[in-house]
């Protein structure tokens, strides 16, 4: 039997513990490393029997681990972490700032390349295996259009952001998507959707007693990439509320097609998932995607890669002689 794929995650918050759970699931998998900003590390209480390392010693380990998993944020940490550690290691991470990905690619290659390491990034279901979806209806029906759909569920990068404001103690932010909106695309109708048009947002927010809940709310309503484009509703909540009410993460959407073929035959292709928790979803995707990081780290591929990059069967345990999934 060949040696487990050894496993480092960067951050311990909802999608760190998430890979660590899930990492069980992954008998070609060993988790060995968690890594922490926190000092000191002793107070980051992990369920893994495995080392907590300070994020200034994890080039210590740069023999010891195949694939880091970077669990930060898009707001904040990412832009930050991704290049840092891509120096070091084979990375997977989920950055969702959709419009941001293309300049956050090629940082990410170059730090990458620069020491013979390969960085997937963007991975999860959206983007992720929304963006493979799209992809695939739009090169198998040429003639139509796509559309996206999320929610209703907790957007993880979107809570994260609305967190990262000063004042706010947490928050937790869901996507609803409109009804309408849908029902017009299943009918055929080929509406033209603008974001406000297609989705709400609301979000449950947790201020400290001093906070100018006024400017917290502005602040939310106006961020650019995550609220500007959006109807938002911002409701104050006690931390007891928020804790017994919407600490669940669910999450979910669908992907929709319509097109046609030959003399006006309407085609529909629909992908959608339903999630009880989104970041051990988004953590199973990371995972699968480290076996893919580090099967083309040994082919010696380096640099960054998106999901389209990737060859389907790398993200199995399967050889590609294996056809028994066709």
């Amino acid at each position: 039997m060949s040696e487990k794929i050894r496993i480092g995650i960067c951050g311990y918050g909802n999608l760190g513990r998430g890979v660590e759970s899930e990492i069980a699931k992954f008998p070609d998998m060993e988790l060995v490393a968690v890594v922490t900003r926190r000092k000191p590390v002793e107070s980051l209480r992990i369920k893994a029997d495995a080392p907590v390392i300070h994020a200034e010693n994890a080039i210590d380990w740069k023999d010891k681990i195949d694939v880091m998993i970077l669990c930060g944020g898009s707001a904040n940490d990412l832009p930050v972490q991704g290049p840092q550690f891509a120096k070091i290691f084979n990375t997977v991470n989920s950055f969702d700032t959709h419009k941001k990905i293309p300049d956050y690619f090629r940082v990410m290659h170059n730090a990458a390349k620069s020491n013979d390491n390969v960085s997937i990034i963007s991975i999860g279901w959206d983007p992720g295996l929304f963006s493979l979806m799209r992809l695939y209806m739009g090169a198998v029906i040429p003639n139509g259009k796509t559309y996206t759909f999320w929610g209703k569920g907790v957007s993880q990068g979107h809570s994260d952001a609305i967190r990262g404001i000063d004042g706010v103690v947490d928050a937790i932010q869901y996507t609803i998507p409109a009804d309408t909106a849908i029902n017009s695309v299943r009918n055929g109708e080929n509406p033209e959707l603008t974001p406000r048009a297609a989705h709400t947002r609301l979000c449950y927010v947790v201020v400290s007693e001093t906070a100018d809940k006024a400017r917290i709310e502005h602040s939310i309503k106006t961020m650019p990439n995550y609220f500007d484009e959006y109807d938002t509703t911002v409701r104050f909540v006690s931390i007891e509320e928020l804790n017994a009410e919407h600490k669940k993460l669910p999450h979910g959407g669908n992907v929709i097609h319509m097109g046609t073929t030959g003399d006006r035959n309407n085609k529909i292709i629909e992908f959608s998932l339903k999630l009880d928790s989104n970041p051990e979803f988004t953590a199973s995707a990371l995972l699968a995607h480290a076996r893919a990081a580090h099967k083309l780290s040994e082919e010696g591929e380096f640099g960054a890669k998106t999901i389209f990059d990737i060859p389907p069967i790398y993200l199995t345990g399967l050889s590609n002689a294996t056809r028994e999934l066709l």
